[in-house]
């Protein structure tokens, strides 16, 4: 299976791409099983919502050591981390050879697993998950070009109620200034030159077994879950062969996982 010249044209244009129905509905209920037998258990590396919207730009750069530091045992998880050592059925997804052609395409180069980012089963708990502020996944990440895309499985279905992605299409090839971002290089959805490319956001629900793929500097956001049920996405990142991770950062602490080449 490859994209088609129209369809890699939308990704290069837009930024993102949307595969509808690529995952069977099975596969992902195989997934949800684990990662919510992972949830119940506190099964670290974890990330929890407390202190996540306080939490500096500096630790977001750094952190090496995902593990919560929590004993609590009636946290809010935000995200279990480092799916990929986790379970023979996150790591079979994350190698998946189905979606491999297309990530060839789109890097134009041989596809890399990065273990440093994404790496996670996303949640977003009823009603007191946070929302997710307007941002770039790239802005932590320490790589010596921007040819990385990250993976996104809806695990159920996903809408606005729930916290569907929102996108600025378009947003990964634009020039933006510092004094665009706040602190912790969030969007600012304040800052009155932002608004005009705000408005331009779009919001597409998702259904189990959809697959969006976007690009690392694509701006998007999600709203809080308002429902009575959690939300769970499986998210990884992966980047061209030639995409280096630069030396001393969180980039290179972790393996990287090169995968052959589907011919």
């Amino acid at each position: 299976m490859q994209l088609t010249p129209s369809q890699l044209a939308q990704f290069n244009n837009d930024g993102f791409i949307i595969l509808h129905s690529f995952v069977d509905t099975e596969y992902c209920d195989a997934i949800l099983n684990v990662a919510k037998e992972h949830l119940e258990e506190l099964i670290e590396p974890i990330e929890t919502e407390l202190g996540y919207g306080s939490r500096s730009k500096l630790y977001r750069t750094n952190v090496i050591d995902y593990n919560s530091k929590t004993e609590e045992k009636h946290v809010v998880v935000r995200r279990l981390r480092q799916v990929y050592d986790r379970d023979s059925l996150f790591k079979a997804w994350m190698e998946e050879k189905k979606i491999r052609p297309l990530l060839e395409q789109i890097l134009n180069d041989k596809v890399v697993l990065t273990t440093a980012h994404h790496n996670s089963i996303m949640t977003k708990m009823p009603y007191i998950s946070s929302d997710t502020g307007w941002h770039q996944d790239r802005r932590y990440w320490s790589y010596s070009n921007d040819n990385l895309v990250s993976v996104w499985l809806a695990l159920d279905d996903e809408t606005d109620e729930n916290g569907v992605l929102e996108f600025i299409p378009g947003s990964h090839k634009m020039d933006f200034k510092v004094e665009q971002f706040d602190e912790k290089e969030y969007f600012s959805n304040t800052y009155e030159p932002n608004k005009k490319t705000i408005a331009t956001k779009v919001s597409k629900n998702l259904t189990k077994g959809d697959v969006v793929i976007f690009h690392s500097l694509l701006l998007h956001r999600a709203n809080k879950n308002s429902t009575d049920k959690a939300k769970m996405s499986f998210v990884y990142t992966v980047k061209g062969e030639e995409t280096k991770a630069n030396k001393g950062t969180r980039s290179a602490e972790f393996p990287e996982i090169s995968l052959e080449v589907i011919k």
